[in-house]
């Protein structure tokens, strides 16, 4: 009996568009702990003209079919900004998705570093959707319970998929969980009154009423606090909008923090409520009834993701974290939320990962970065 060969062939138009956005409903059939996306955000995403990632990036798009039926899909990334500011000459994979079988997924892998070679890269990296401001890294350990809002999912055997296809591991992404139970509060609060007496700082809410300048100081907090990160990118100001945009519905004011001293901006900090325990009921679809649904049970959620926490350099060391901790932990509180996840951390940043162990967090799901020299 013959061997079903696997073709690999780019999205072409619309059709094969919605079959790459799809083709997760198949994949993760029957996984309790998957949360679909919104499908017209994905499509948007990956459409040239709606997400200004794409302004500094090439992008193409591929599907796998086997006997004709859709069982693979990848999208081979060119990067211009991260390779100028990283000086590397990286090409990237994300929105990996595939069956349980390595001639699906190193045939879309070999599609893909075909690709990046053809542009002049010298290795192919990933999982990265579009990038570290984005989804990224592939999910290696904590696989019995749900991705927080904006953090990847996938089934267990994507390692053994992308390791069979040549790619090794190149850096290590934590995740950190905190719970009311676990959290050592007094020592929380002893640490901060310290830290506030000494350093005479200010935290303030941010205002959404004035959100177009309240993102122009996180623009500057962020691109000089991060610069030095393995794998950072800067965002660019129509990336920093659109992400404000699409999050100034979703925002708590107390949990989008300013530290400032002396009347300048020094640090920020952002938490967001874990918008994926109500988006997961709506199925991909806010129409007809997804919206009323995830409206519902939205009013449920009582866990945050704390995606963003820095500080400028000359200001790092001194305890100033444990302070953004400490209010971003009592505004929680206030607000009815209980559990809080912190992610993601780089496996080797020692000065944010201590801080958090010292309250009581905990780390509870590992992601990974994967690399293969071209």
């Amino acid at each position: 009996m013959p061997i079903p060969q696997i073709e690999t062939s780019p999205v072409g138009n619309e059709r094969d568009l919605h079959r790459f956005v799809m083709l997760p409903w198949k994949i993760y059939r029957g996984d309790p702990q998957w949360v679909p996306p919104l499908i017209g955000d994905t499509k948007n995403m990956l459409r040239p003209a709606k997400h200004p990632f794409h302004r500094h990036a090439e992008v193409a798009l591929f599907l796998a079919r086997r006997e004709g039926e859709v069982v693979g899909r990848i999208a081979a990334i060119l990067n211009l900004r991260h390779n100028e500011f990283q000086e590397e000459k990286t090409g990237f994979f994300g929105f990996f998705e595939s069956v349980n079988d390595p001639k699906v997924s190193g045939a879309l892998l070999e599609r893909a570093a075909e690709w990046a070679r053809e542009k002049g890269m010298d290795r192919l990296r990933g999982p990265a959707s579009f990038s570290t401001n984005e989804e990224c890294a592939l999910l290696i350990d904590g696989f019995d319970s749900p991705p927080c809002v904006m953090m990847p999912y996938n089934p267990p055997y994507y390692a053994t998929l992308l390791e069979a296809a040549g790619f090794a591991k190149v850096k290590d992404l934590v995740a950190y969980n905190l719970t009311r139970d676990d959290a050592n509060e007094e020592r929380l609060r002893r640490l901060s009154e310290v830290i506030a007496q000494r350093e005479q700082v200010v935290i303030r809410p941010i205002d959404r009423h004035r959100l177009m300048e309240e993102v122009d100081l996180f623009n500057v907090v962020y691109n000089q606090a991060w610069e030095k990160n393995w794998g950072f990118v800067p965002m660019t100001e129509e990336e920093i909008v659109h992400m404000a945009k699409s999050l100034k519905s979703v925002i708590e004011p107390d949990l989008v923090l300013f530290m400032q001293k002396n009347g300048n901006t020094i640090g920020f900090a952002m938490a967001l409520p874990d918008l994926n325990q109500a988006v997961k009921h709506a199925n991909g679809r806010l129409f007809p009834i997804g919206l009323l649904k995830i409206l519902w049970h939205a009013r449920r959620i009582r866990k945050v993701r704390v995606l963003v926490l820095g500080l400028l350099k000359d200001y790092r060391g001194r305890g100033l974290d444990v302070l953004l901790y400490m209010h971003l932990y009592r505004n929680g509180l206030r607000k009815g939320f209980n559990e809080g996840e912190f992610s993601w951390i780089l496996e080797d940043n020692v000065a944010i990962r201590r801080p958090l162990e010292r309250i009581g967090a905990r780390v509870y799901k590992t992601y990974r970065f994967y690399e293969r020299p071209l």
